[in-house]
Formats: structure tokens, sequence, C-alpha cells
């Protein structure tokens, strides 16, 4: 049976092809995508959303939700350094492509007790929503089934500071409000998990775009000026994270070594901030949570060249920024 979930995203390159995963892959029924702050500005969050559906052919199919615009006591942080735009300057014509008036954290609250035990999530932002939802709700985070979590690093590099990834840095509150809520957690780590079996180097890349479909020229598109900064900080490659957590829950038979941890974040170090502490067993601490230690990379870029092979239509043309 195909696994009911809800991506809760702030869509950019990677998270636009995690949104693929969901829309297109057989195994997957995505009810909703809940958007929160994280890598660009919201409404360019938005936008990349809604090209997503219409890249995979399905705008106007999945209902699409506004969050949180802000963590939870902090400003917030971006990386349109590394992003741009989110979507390597596509464009199309937005008219009638309408937000739901539902708020993010009131439809996960919903659809979680509306199905308790069913409903899992791919959290590939700042967990914002996610801890403001456990707040709302004592009883969410025993009513999702499983949350996947794209975040922190495995006593490994960060990749926004020395000791901090991105999305646990923007809201190291939320994150440490998360693990301490409960889920039934999967962790997908940027390093070195992301680093090692995620990034596409050139000859994955030319295969893509020998593809030839919509779904590949997407790709290449998207995933471009996130390319340039990767190369530009020694990462030769294409970085996928965001589509990897995503392909996890859907195909956990890619995960090659797992182990049990306790995670926990740092929200008060000055050099630390959101700094994602991983005991692996020896400190006398309760696990919480399961992180992901080695995927079948070649497994992983087969799953999603599959994806992008994907005969799709989009139903509105793309059009060059300002187009």
């Amino acid at each position: 049976m195909p696994v009911p979930l809800i991506i809760d995203t702030d869509t950019a390159q990677d998270d636009c092809i995690a949104l693929l995963a969901g829309l297109l892959d057989p195994a997957a029924d995505l009810r909703a995508i809940t958007m929160v702050a994280g890598n660009v500005g919201f409404e360019s969050q938005v936008r990349n959303a809604f090209m997503t559906l219409n890249a995979a052919g399905r705008l106007g199919e999945v209902p699409l939700h506004l969050g949180c615009r802000r963590p939870l006591v902090r400003p917030w942080v971006s990386a349109q350094d590394v992003h741009g735009d989110g979507a390597g300057g596509l464009d199309m014509d937005f008219e009638g492509c309408a937000t739901e008036g539902e708020h993010a954290v009131d439809t996960l609250v919903r659809m979680a007790a509306e199905h308790p035990g069913e409903l899992s999530i791919v959290a590939i932002g700042p967990l914002t929503n996610i801890a403001m939802a456990a707040i709302r709700d004592p009883g969410f985070a025993s009513n999702v089934k499983a949350l996947y979590v794209m975040g922190g690093s495995n006593n490994g590099r960060g990749n926004i500071t020395a000791a901090a990834e991105f999305n646990f840095y923007v809201d190291p509150e939320a994150a440490k409000a998360v693990f301490a809520a409960g889920f039934d957690i999967t962790v997908v780590p940027w390093a070195p998990v992301t680093l090692n079996q995620a990034v596409f180097a050139q000859p994955a890349l030319d295969e893509i775009t020998a593809l030839g479909t919509p779904l590949a020229d997407f790709f290449t598109r998207v995933c471009g000026a996130t390319l340039e900064f990767d190369r530009s900080v020694g990462i030769d490659g294409t970085t996928h994270p965001d589509s990897l957590t995503a392909a996890l829950l859907l195909h956990p038979e890619l995960v090659r070594r797992s182990a049990r941890y306790n995670v926990d974040v740092e929200t008060s170090g000055e050099l630390t901030r959101g700094y994602a502490a991983m005991s692996w067993g020896v400190h006398g601490l309760p696990d919480n949570a399961t992180v992901v230690e080695d995927v079948d990379a070649a497994g992983f870029y087969a799953y999603i060249a599959g994806l992008l092979s994907t005969p799709t239509r989009p139903q509105r043309p793309f059009l060059a920024a300002g187009g």
C-alpha cells in the first residue's frame, strides 16, 4: 500500500526533487505539502513548490499549506547565497495557484489526529512547524507514525557553520523540542551520509541531462545554482539530502546501516548553535532516534534517475526569470 505522508519543506533545489518523489513514486500517497521558513524567501519557496507540482503534471492536485514564516524565537536566516531563488531562475504563470486557508500547523495536527498511527512526515526544512504542532496538540507525536528528519550531522562537519547543519541552525529550539517530544524519528544527517552517498558528480549529472525528459530538464535547472556553490566549497557535485530522506521513508531497503542514538540540539553555544549531539550509547542517555549511517548510493541514484525518466507534461510552460 502507498505510504500516506506529508512533506514539510522550505522548497529550494533538492527539496523540489524530494517533492517529486512524493508526487511520482507509486509507493507514496502525498496528502499535503506544508511550508516552513528556511532556505529562501517564503514567497519564493511557495512559488518553487507550485513549479514542482507543475513539473510533475500535478498542479492543483495536492494542497499546499503555509506554515511558520520565522523560527520560534530567532530571526530567520536564509541560504540564498547557496540556492539563489531556489529554482535556477525558472518562472511560470502563477494565476490561479492558490494555497489553502488552513495554517500548516493546524493541518499537521488535524491530519495526524484523523489518521492516528498511519501518517508519516518527511521534514526537510527547519523543524518549526513540527515543534509548533507538538506544542499545539500533546497527542501529535503519538499520532504520527514516523517522522523522517533531514538535519544535523553525526558528529561531523556542518554546512552553515563548522558545527551546525542549516536546518537545525535556523531553528535550534524547534529541533531540540522535536527530539524531546516522543516521535518515532529517523534522522538523515548532512555528514557523513549526504557527503558520502548523496552527491551526484558530473558523470551522473550528464546521464540525467541525457534523459531528455521535462523532469530531467527541471532537475538540471533547479540544481544548477547550488551546483556552482557546492563546487566552490569543494563538493564535487549536487547534494541531495532532502530527496534521500523521502526515498528512505518510501524505500527502506536503501538503508545499509542505521543505529539508535540519543539526539539533542545545542541552542545556546556561541560557536555551536544548532549542533546535533548524537550520543551512540556509551553515555547513559536514552535513545530517541534512529540515525542513518550508510545507504545504497548507487541504488539511490538509480531511484532518482528513474523518477526523472517519468514522462510528464507540465500544465504550464516554464519561463526564464522575467520571461
